[in-house]
C-alpha cells in the first residue's frame, strides 16, 4: 500500500478486507514471509503418487474446466480430458510426463507447515423461527462492496465492505452488532433458521453446508459474502481466557466448552467479529463450490494461499491423518482459499460432508510439506512475497 494517500475512513475500511470465509484457527503470518520453490525429482515425494489417485484425477478434471482456456494449461487439460477412465499407472505417467514438482519452502521457517481440515457442515433447522434458533442470512442490501483495483492497481485483489452512515462510509457491522439487531437486515434475508448457534457458527467457518429442514428435505447453502471484519479465532480467545491450552483447542473442545457455558456463548461468538452470508445452492449434488468456482472433491481438494500456490494447481501433500497418525501422502488440487490460510506451506484439507468429515476435520492440526506441480517449462517465481 505504499505511495497511497488514504483517507481515515478508507484506512479503517482496509482493516476489514477479506475474501472467502476463514478456515480453522492458526497463528498469524508475519508480513516478511516469503516462499522459495526448489525443483526435485519425483522420487523425492514421499510415497508418490500417493493414495486415492482416482479422486485426485476427478478433482483435476474439475480444475481443467477453469484452466483449459489458459495457454500454459491448454494442452495438458486437453490431454487429460481425452483420457478415458485411466488407471493409476496412466495417471502417474500423465503427471510425470507433463509436470515438474517444486518443493515449497517458507524462507523464514523451512519446508514444514500447518495442515488443517475443513468440511461441508450438516445442520438441523427450519424455515420458521423457533425458540433458540438463529438466522442464516443472505447478503444484506445495505452492505457496500468497494473494488479498489480500478483506482489503486496495487490493491486489485482487495475488496472493502462497508455501509453508509450520513455522509460517511464506515466498516460494515460486526458479528456482535448483527446479533444485537443493529444491522438493517430484513426478514426476507433469512434463508433458514438453524436450531443451534454453535453449529451455525461452524458452518460460517467452513463456508458452506446443508440444513436438514423439519420436513426432512435438505437446503444447501454456499458462501456468498462476508462482512469485511477481520477473522478472530474463538479457540485462541478461549486460550487467552485460560479456559484451555493451545494444544487442546479444537472444534470438539470448543463445542464442549460452549455446551458447558451457555451463559457465555454470546461473549465467545462475539470474539470473532467476522460474519459470513450465504446463498441458496440449487444443485444439491457434488461438493460445495470452492474459490476456483468448481465443486470440491472429498479428500482431493485443498484450500491454499493463492499468493503462493496458484488456484487450479496440482499439489502433492505429505502429512499424517489426525485420527490414527497414519501417513497421508496424496495428490491434491488447489481449488479453494480461506481467510486463515496464509503462507506458502499452508493448506486446508477438504474431508467432505457430514458428521464423520466434521469429526476428523475438527481434529486436524498436522505438520506437513507441499510440492507445487508446474507444467514443464513453466517455473514458479523465486522468491515470492505477499
Amino acid at each position: 500500500m505504499r505511495h497511497l494517500a488514504l483517507t481515515a475512513s478508507l484506512a479503517l475500511l482496509l482493516a476489514a478486507c477479506s475474501s472467502r470465509p476463514p478456515a480453522p484457527p492458526e497463528q498469524p503470518v508475519k508480513p516478511e514471509v516469503a516462499a522459495r520453490y526448489n525443483p526435485v525429482e519425483w522420487s523425492a515425494l514421499p510415497g508418490w503418487p500417493g493414495d486415492n489417485l482416482a479422486g485426485s484425477w476427478e478433482a483435476w478434471l474439475q480444475s481443467c474446466k477453469r484452466l483449459q482456456s489458459r495457454p500454459d494449461w491448454k494442452d495438458l487439460c486437453a490431454q487429460a480430458q481425452a483420457m478415458s477412465a485411466p488407471d493409476d499407472a496412466a495417471i502417474r505417467a500423465y503427471f510425470e510426463n507433463g509436470f515438474v514438482p517444486w518443493q515449497i519452502e517458507n524462507t523464514s521457517s523451512g519446508n514444514t507447515g500447518l495442515i488443517t481440515g475443513y468440511y461441508e457442515a450438516l445442520l438441523k433447522g427450519s424455515r420458521e423461527r423457533k425458540p433458540g434458533s438463529v438466522p442464516l442470512y443472505g447478503v444484506p442490501d445495505d452492505m457496500l462492496t468497494i473494488e479498489l483495483g480500478s483506482v489503486y492497481p496495487d490493491l486489485k485483489s482487495m475488496r472493502l465492505r462497508g455501509r453508509v452512515a450520513g455522509n460517511k462510509v464506515l466498516p460494515y457491522w460486526s458479528r456482535a452488532d448483527i446479533d444485537a439487531g443493529r444491522a438493517s437486515i430484513g426478514p426476507e434475508k433469512v434463508l433458514a433458521w438453524a436450531d443451534n448457534a454453535v453449529d451455525a457458527f461452524f458452518m460460517e467457518v467452513q463456508g458452506s453446508g446443508r440444513v436438514q429442514l423439519d420436513d426432512g428435505s435438505l437446503l444447501r447453502l454456499g458462501y456468498a459474502d462476508q462482512n469485511g471484519q477481520p477473522y478472530k479465532s474463538i479457540g485462541k480467545w478461549l486460550v487467552d481466557q485460560g479456559e484451555m491450552t493451545l494444544d487442546q483447542a479444537s472444534m470438539q473442545s470448543i463445542r464442549a466448552w460452549a455446551e458447558a457455558n451457555p451463559q457465555r456463548l454470546p461473549e465467545l461468538l462475539a470474539a470473532n467479529p467476522s460474519y459470513v452470508f450465504f446463498r441458496v445452492v440449487a444443485d444439491a449434488t457434488g461438493g460445495p463450490i470452492g474459490a476456483l468456482n468448481v465443486p470440491l472433491t472429498d479428500g482431493a481438494s485443498i484450500a491454499v494461499d493463492p499468493k503462493f500456490i496458484p488456484l487450479g494447481s496440482p499439489v502433492f501433500l505429505s502429512a499424517t491423518r489426525p485420527d490414527n497418525g497414519a501417513a497421508l501422502n496424496r495428490l491434491m488440487q488447489a481449488q479453494d482459499t480461506g481467510g486463515a490460510i496464509r503462507g506458502p506451506v499452508r493448506a486446508d484439507f477438504f474431508w467432505g460432508f457430514g458428521p464423520e468429515a466434521a469429526s476428523i476435520a475438527g481434529k486436524m492440526k498436522q505438520k506437513g510439506q507441499l510440492w507445487l506441480l508446474r507444467p514443464k517449462g513453466i517455473n514458479p517465481p523465486d522468491p515470492v512475497r505477499p
